[in-house]
């Protein structure tokens, strides 16, 4: 494992005013955040190479620069004019954790913009074996431009940007997966989009685009998403888009499985807490779900299983709660049948096949600003 070398790295988060308490956010006391947002931090670290540990690394501008690029390069790649702006550029992809959509999604990005991906897991390279972080770190910063990780502890990432000179970006950590949120913001936002020119509702053809590459957050603002599941990774970098972009999310979580507090209060949006599915979902326009059991969490199983019991989304809990008459279904795979059902999962209201193909374009958006542009503003 990568962290069993790393020493541990913490960093105090600047206390957030404002922020009204809703509900008792589960048992996650002595939980840590690490935000990387270049507003918050004092030690330089936010300035040089444009890493990405999580959505904090953004503005809502920045947010709303890299989306429109990644709406930009998706219709670009459907009309063959896509230019390849990372011709000569190396990314290494050090993957601790085995992988589906990102893993191809980045490895595509890569070679679609001309550049060149290296996947590296723990048995193809010394680091957490024979070689420290630093030192591993310092190697790569002169061999590729670019680290994109997918490991289990968020501190690994912490230690590679404190000693990398290249960009850092996460793929996934324990504690936060913000290219999946930007995934999902992209997907709200195609469907919202085509409601108003499709017809509210309609069912969105694969090859279908959003004619306007200019992402308008103001779409989404005031709409609501209601997560049912685990408070887990997805759902914290989840709580940090919807408040870059004005979207209510509410979280609805067995106790012990909320989101950490210190995460939920990086946002400038709190999000509404229940225990109650039925209370989430009520006017919902977007319902997320989650595995119950993530990778290394096989122990919990059981005792998972049991704790989630009435959380399954199912066509009874959409017809007890109530959604908006066109909301839509999505989740971030894999998916299992424990934590919602096939006539939601394969309903008309699910999108999570686009979901997973606009991993694509949002990792080639963030790829090509931090490798390629150096900023998230074009």
């Amino acid at each position: 494992m990568l962290q069993a070398a790393l020493p541990a790295i913490t960093r105090n988060v600047a206390p957030h005013a404002h922020r009204p308490a809703t509900i008792a956010l589960g048992l996650h006391a002595a939980s840590f955040s690490f935000s990387t947002s270049r507003a918050q931090t004092s030690s330089g670290l936010g300035r040089g190479p444009s890493h990405l540990l999580s959505l904090q690394d953004m503005t809502p501008n920045d947010l709303t620069s890299v989306l429109s690029t990644a709406l930009k390069f998706k219709q670009q790649a459907r009309a063959g004019t896509l230019q390849p702006s990372l011709k000569g550029k190396s990314l290494a992809m050090i993957f601790s954790k085995r992988s589906t959509r990102t893993r191809v999604a980045a490895e595509t990005a890569m070679a679609l913009l001309g550049g060149h991906a290296l996947f590296l897991t723990s048995a193809d390279i010394q680091m957490g074996a024979n070689e420290s972080v630093r030192d591993t770190a310092a190697v790569l910063s002169g061999m590729v431009d670019g680290i994109f990780a997918r490991v289990d502890a968020h501190r690994d990432l912490m230690a590679l940007r404190t000693h990398a000179s290249i960009p850092v970006i996460n793929g996934l950590s324990d504690d936060y997966h913000p290219t999946q949120a930007l995934a999902d913001l992209l997907t709200m936002y195609e469907t919202v989009v085509a409601d108003d020119i499709l017809g509210t509702g309609a069912q969105l053809p694969d090859d279908w685009t959003v004619p306007d590459t200019r992402f308008d957050p103001t779409k989404l603002h005031g709409r609501k998403l209601a997560w049912v599941g685990d408070g887990n990774n997805v759902c914290h970098s989840l709580v940090l888009a919807c408040a870059k972009v004005g979207l209510n999310a509410t979280i609805a979580a067995p106790r012990g499985y909320t989101p950490k507090p210190s995460i939920v209060a990086e946002a400038a949006r709190m999000p509404v807490v229940t225990h109650s599915p039925i209370d989430a979902v009520r006017g919902a326009d977007f319902v997320f779900t989650d595995c119950w059991v993530s990778m290394g969490q096989e122990a919990e199983a059981a005792a998972r299983r049991k704790a989630f019991k009435g959380f399954k989304v199912t066509r009874d809990l959409i017809h007890a709660a109530g959604p908006k008459a066109h909301w839509r279904f999505l989740h971030c795979l894999p998916r299992k049948n424990d934590e919602v059902d096939d006539a939601v999962f394969y309903g008309r209201e699910s999108v999570v096949f686009r979901e997973a193909h606009n991993r694509k374009w949002t990792i080639m958006a963030v790829l090509h600003h931090a490798l390629g542009v150096g900023s998230w503003q074009e």
